[in-house]
C-alpha cells in the first residue's frame, strides 16, 4: 500500500475512510522503485507520532513488518553502503541473480551458522545474509547474537521496541474466512482489478516481459495478483477467446487460493511469534472473534475499546490475553537432511510435518517394497536346496 496507484490490487482503504481518521504510510512511493525496504517503514512516521503526544495504530497486514516495528531485529545496511564510493545498486538484489547453491555456498564459508539455519532454496534470506556481511564486514549471525544478548532481549532477537505494546487479533472461524476471502477478489475484479492491472502491464512490464526480465519477487511487483494473471496478460490479443477466457479463470482461481494460502501464513505467524513463544519480551495478545459480522459492535469493537482504553490509563483489560500451549524445547533452526526424498528440512515442526507428508510417505513407502524385494532374492538365493545351472539363483526358475 506503499506505493502510489494500484489501489485495487493492494487493498487500499477507500479515500473516504481515510477522512475519518488520519492515514500514513500509504501512496507516496514510486511503484518503480524496487528497493524501498522495511528499513525504511520502520524509520518513518512512528517516532514523529510519538512526537506529537498520538498513538499509533499499525493496522496488519505483512507480518514481516510489524515485527520490524516491534521488535529490534532489523539490520540497516544502507548507512553503511552509502558511504562506499560508487556503490549505486542493491547488492541483494545482485547476489540474488547467482545461483542458490553457489550462494548457499559462499554464505557456508564466511557465515557456516547463518547457513545451516537457511534453506539453501531460500535465495532471498541466503543472499541478504551475504550482503549483510560483505556491508557491515560482520558475519549476519554474530549481529544476530548481539541483539539477542541485549537486556530484554531472547531467542527470536532483541529486545521490544515499545514496551507497552497492544495486540488486538482479530481471527475468524477458517470456513467463514475463506467465503470472505472469496467475496473480495469478486469484489475486486467487479471494482475493475482487470482494467487496473491491464494498464500497469502495459506501461511499466510489458518491456521486462519482452525481455524475459519480469520481476515478481520485488518491489510493488510481490503484490499477490501479478504473477497470478501473467499468463492471462501476455496472451490477451494473442490467443483465440476461449484460451483467454480460461487464463482469466486460472488467474482468478489462482488469486483466491493465493490469498486464502497468505492469510493462513499470517494466522500462524501470530501462533509461532506470539503464543508459542511467551516471555518478556513478547507482548500480550487479546483475541477478538470476527466470524459474525452482524455481531461487530458486541464482538470486537466494544471490547475492543476497553482493552486499548484500559492500557492508556494503565489499568489491566477487563479480558484475558490469548494463551496456548507451547514448546520450550522446539527448535525453529534445526537443520535435517531426508536422504530419502533428497530435501534439506529446516525446524523441528517442519519436519514433523514432512515425515506425515503424502511424499515422504510415498518415498517411504516405495523403499520398503524395493527392501522387502531385496531380501526375497536373497532368501532364494541362499537357499540350499535349490538346482542352480550358472543363472542368476535369484531370478525365479520357470
Amino acid at each position: 500500500q506503499v506505493y502510489k496507484g494500484l489501489d485495487i490490487i493492494t487493498n487500499k482503504v477507500s479515500p473516504q475512510e481515510q477522512r475519518l481518521c488520519r492515514h500514513h504510510m500509504i501512496s507516496f512511493v514510486d511503484p518503480l522503485v524496487s528497493n524501498y525496504t522495511v528499513v525504511d517503514f520502520r524509520d518513518k512516521h512512528i517516532e514523529d507520532i510519538f512526537a506529537r503526544d498520538k498513538i499509533p495504530i499499525i493496522v496488519g497486514g505483512t507480518n514481516y513488518y510489524i515485527e520490524s516495528l516491534l521488535w529490534k531485529v532489523l539490520i540497516n545496511t544502507k548507512q553503511k553502503a552509502s558511504t562506499a564510493p560508487g556503490l549505486v545498486t542493491d547488492r541483494k538484489v545482485e547476489l540474488e541473480q547467482l545461483d542458490g547453491v553457489e550462494l548457499h555456498r559462499r554464505l557456508s564459508q564466511v557465515d557456516p551458522e547463518m547457513a545451516a539455519k537457511l534453506h539453501p532454496h531460500d535465495k532471498r534470506k541466503v543472499a541478504r545474509s551475504l550482503q549483510v556481511f560483505e556491508e557491515m564486514g560482520i558475519p549476519h549471525s554474530e549481529i544476530l547474537h548481539q541483539q539477542q544478548e541485549e537486556e530484554g532481549g531472547g531467542p527470536l532477537g532483541g529486545p521490544l521496541k515499545y514496551p507497552h505494546s497492544c495486540i488486538l487479533w482479530l481471527h475468524a472461524d477458517q470456513a467463514a474466512l475463506d467465503q470472505r476471502l472469496e467475496k473480495r477478489v469478486d469484489d475486486m475484479l467487479a471494482a475493475g482489478l482487470l482494467e487496473e492491472l491491464r494498464d500497469f502491464h502495459q506501461r511499466y512490464n510489458q518491456e521486462k516481459v519482452a525481455e524475459n526480465r519480469q520481476d515478481y519477487q520485488h518491489g510493488i511487483f510481490q503484490s499477490i495478483g501479478f504473477k497470478e494473471f501473467h499468463e492471462y496478460l501476455i496472451s490477451e490479443g494473442n490467443c483465440s477467446p476461449e484460451t483467454s477466457a480460461l487464463l482469466l479463470q486460472k488467474g482468478i482461481q489462482a488469486l483466491k487460493q493465493v490469498t486464502k494460502r497468505y492469510a493462513r501464513r499470517q494466522n500462524k505467524w501470530v501462533r509461532n511469534r506470539f503464543l508459542r513463544r511467551p516471555g518478556p519480551n513478547v507482548p500480550p495478545v487479546y483475541g477478538l472473534e470476527v466470524s459474525d459480522l452482524l455481531r461487530w459492535e458486541e464482538n470486537v469493537l466494544k471490547p475492543a475499546l476497553e482493552i486499548v482504553e484500559s492500557f492508556i490509563q494503565g489499568r489491566d483489560p477487563p479480558a484475558e490475553p490469548v494463551k496456548m500451549e507451547h514448546d520450550v524445547n522446539e527448535n525453529k533452526r534445526s537443520h535435517r537432511v531426508c536422504e530419502l526424498c533428497d530435501r534439506v528440512i529446516i525446524g523441528d515442526r517442519e519436519w514433523a510435518a514432512h515425515t506425515r507428508s503424502k511424499s515422504h510417505l510415498h518415498h517411504l513407502k516405495k523403499r520398503r517394497k524395493l527392501e522387502a524385494a531385496s531380501r526375497a532374492a536373497e532368501t532364494s538365493g541362499g537357499s540350499g536346496g535349490a538346482e542352480t545351472s550358472g543363472e542368476d539363483s535369484s531370478l525365479p526358475l520357470p
